[in-house]
């Protein structure tokens, strides 16, 4: 008996090759409308969907194989003689293989100007019932999704016949996943069309970016997933000019990196290290904002990850090029920049993102997992303005002081909890990031601002429980404090703050990072 196929597809990359070898290979071919169209003008013969079902497409192509006679040439058991019968009663046809892939769903959502109408017509129904149909019944059934499988099967096809259930069983996976994540973009979307914040099923669904040499540490398996609706702002979207692939740690590092200059319009660059902030730097210059971030710690920015918000000139090229790092990110480079960069440094990895998306990232929930679950917020963007501020103590923090404070705030944000940073108005100078007591990181942070006191000021991501970090700050002559407030303690806080001489700012929001 000839075998039969059903082709139909959106994306008809390689499809009229596929399907000339599959005539050559003796099979009859089935098909629907662009698909038949570009077949025929191909010279491939193909069979119309109405000739096999006994009715015309219909509604503006929305029926064409929802018929008993499609879905029963593919579900139909072969080793059962009650299928069979049914078949031969009904004048059934038996579907072989099913070569479909649907509706640009995707790719419609993401125009600038779509409507609500054009997302909703987008939605394919045949075809998703099709791949289901003929992936349930693998045991006799071949179903291609991906343009990427055709030359396996076709090969499986040549040599034997047929193909392997091994390679029916897999391929049909691939078709659950695939309709898996269809339906996922759909839900999300009409999720986000009705304003359901917190849906009673989460659906996610992400496309594999790249496989991993190993995770946190080399015994753990690892890979790069990317969200379906990719965000232009992130890691992922980043355009990489030189060095080795991106390690896991890497992406965690230069993901938090990018975060954090979200938040700075002057020429900034930041440097980070384990997910720290190890100098942040603001200037009229980016070379300058270097000169700040690297002085800062110039022990910590060894091997740390860089972003500059600004073009990267050959003046700073120059600079960041005479030292040890692991990543550089920015939104550009001068070809200059870019020559300096690369020379004997071929592991530097150097990233091209696109700074203007910025606004757009913010949006993005974070995904946290934890054994048998996952936590859900909304990203920490929120930032406290100066006029919003509460100064609680007698002492008035200076118009230097103010700026001091407010960059400060902007940088402690991101510092693991409990976190601590001094800084003037331009340069952080000590960072105290994830002790278990705050004292602690009071303590760590002085130690490294050291001799670079004078004038400074400090932040801390929540509030005080005891005033001995105030007295710890006191010792160290800071003058000005700026913090959330909030504890039962406040009180001990600003009378040892008032009895030093201290200005203390309370913003009223804390900035917690785990």
């Amino acid at each position: 008996m000839t075998r039969r196929a059903l082709i139909s597809v959106s994306d008809k990359t390689g499809i009229v090759a596929f399907a000339e070898t599959l005539r050559e290979l003796g099979w009859e071919i089935i098909s629907t409308g662009g698909t038949k169209t570009a077949l025929d003008a191909a010279g491939v013969a193909t069979i119309a969907i109405d000739d096999v079902t006994g009715f015309p497409e219909m509604m503006d192509g929305r029926v064409k194989t929802l018929h008993p006679k499609i879905h029963g040439g593919l579900l139909a058991r072969r080793d059962l003689d009650t299928h069979v019968s049914a078949m031969a009663e009904h004048d059934i046809f038996p579907i072989d293989l099913v070569v479909v892939n649907l509706y640009p769903f995707k790719e419609t959502i993401l125009k600038p100007d779509v409507t609500y109408a054009d997302a909703v017509e987008n939605i394919d129904i045949g075809g998703p019932s099709m791949l289901r149909s003929a992936a349930k019944n693998h045991a006799s059934v071949t179903v291609v999704v991906d343009p990427s499988d055709y030359e396996g099967v076709l090969s499986e096809l040549a040599e034997t016949g047929d193909t392997t259930y091994e390679s029916r069983q897999k391929l049909a996976a691939k078709v659950f996943r695939h309709t898996a994540a269809y339906d996922a973009l759909i839900a999300d979307y009409f999720t986000a069309q009705v304003g359901v914040q917190k849906p009673e099923k989460l659906t996610l669904t992400y496309d594999l970016k790249q496989p991993m040499r190993y995770g946190e540490n080399p015994q753990q398996d690892a890979d790069f997933y990317e969200a379906i609706i990719p965000t232009d702002y992130s890691i992922a979207q980043a355009k990489q000019l030189n060095g080795k692939e991106l390690s896991f740690n890497n992406i965690r590092d230069a993901d938090a990196a990018i975060r954090i200059i979200r938040d700075f319009s002057a020429p900034t660059v930041v440097a980070l290290k384990h997910m720290n902030p190890c100098g942040i730097g603001s200037a009229e210059t980016i070379e300058q904002a270097w000169d700040y971030a690297y002085a800062s710690d110039p022990v910590s920015i060894f091997g740390g990850i860089i972003v500059l918000n600004r073009e990267v000139d050959a003046a700073t090229a120059e600079k960041m090029h005479a030292i040890f790092l692991e990543i550089i990110i920015a939104p550009s480079y001068s070809d200059e920049a870019l020559k300096i960069l690369t020379t004997k440094k071929k592991n530097l990895r150097i990233l091209q993102l696109d700074f203007d998306q910025q606004k757009a990232s913010e949006l993005q929930k974070e995904f946290t997992g934890v054994l048998g679950g996952l936590l859900v917020q909304n990203q920490d963007t929120s930032l406290e303005l100066v006029s919003d501020w509460e100064i609680v103590t007698k002492r008035q923090p200076t118009e230097t002081e103010i700026k001091a404070l407010d960059f400060a705030w902007r940088s402690v944000k991101y510092v693991k909890s409990n976190g601590i940073i001094i800084t003037n108005d331009h340069q952080t100078l000590g960072v105290g990031p994830g002790q278990t007591n705050r004292v602690g990181s009071v303590k760590i942070a002085i130690e490294q601002a050291a001799d670079r006191l004078d004038g400074a000021v400090l932040a801390s991501d929540a509030f005080f429980p005891f005033a001995d970090n105030v007295e710890e700050i006191a010792k160290a002559g800071i003058k000005a404090i700026i913090q959330p407030g909030g504890s039962v303690r406040d009180q001990d806080a600003i009378d040892e703050a008032n009895k030093n001489g201290i200005a203390m700012v309370f913003t009223g929001a804390r900035h917690f990072r785990h």
